[in-house]
């Protein structure tokens, strides 16, 4: 499994007509898409930034989109007032659901660089250590963890039941997060916290 991120850096009185372009508009076509598991919108109304990611079956299906994709990627950018939308793509290396988001759920993001030769170490590190730790936290919803092995990057993402149930494990998360990362041989790049506005990923099991 695969997919597709897309990182826009919004204003944030645009937010909102964002969010309804990408679930009015974009989500009905591409989730038609040959290969396409589902799309999901996640946003920082403090500092903008917004990110869409889409689910495929394979990178072939991913691939055979992006030049129908692309002019999208930039009707929705004008649409939140940002600029040049930054693409990536990445390998699903692990995604476990403990149950479905509803309205009001929450994703903490860690951004991560390892050495691409220890990735394989580093996703079981993710798997064996940190989910455990992770279903523990306070609402916790479901994981992912999506991987660049050509680079070295790779990027966690939790979701939480509430921005009350985030708030009250954001300590406990910061304790672990340190522990594993440090076991998985990573440096940790960025961390944010962010509404989950589009839920639509119906990606199986991966763990």
């Amino acid at each position: 499994m695969y997919a597709r991120s897309t990182t826009i850096s919004a204003m944030p009185a645009a937010i909102d007509a964002g969010i309804a372009q990408v679930r009015d508009e974009v989500m009905p076509m591409i989730v038609d898409m040959d290969g396409c598991i589902g799309l999901s919108m996640i946003a920082d109304r403090g500092s903008g930034r917004c990110i869409a990611t889409s689910a495929w079956r394979s990178e072939e299906s991913m691939w055979a989109t992006d030049d129908l994709l692309a002019p999208i990627r930039e009707r929705i950018a004008a649409t939140l007032g940002g600029g040049t939308p930054d693409v990536r793509e990445w390998e699903i290396a692990v995604l476990h659901r403990d149950h479905r988001s509803m309205p009001g759920a929450c994703v903490r993001a860690t951004w991560v660089k390892m050495d691409p030769a220890n990735m394989d170490r580093a996703i079981d590190v993710y798997k064996v250590a940190s989910l455990p730790r992770l279903e523990d936290l306070a609402g916790f919803c479901s994981a992912s963890l999506l991987v660049d092995r050509s680079s070295g990057h790779g990027v966690s993402s939790v979701t939480y039941d509430s921005q009350e149930a985030m708030d009250s494990n954001r300590e406990a998360a910061a304790s672990m997060r340190a522990a594993t990362t440090k076991d998985a041989g990573a440096q940790v790049l960025d961390v944010g916290e962010f509404e989950l506005v589009v839920a639509h990923l119906r990606v199986p099991e991966l763990t």
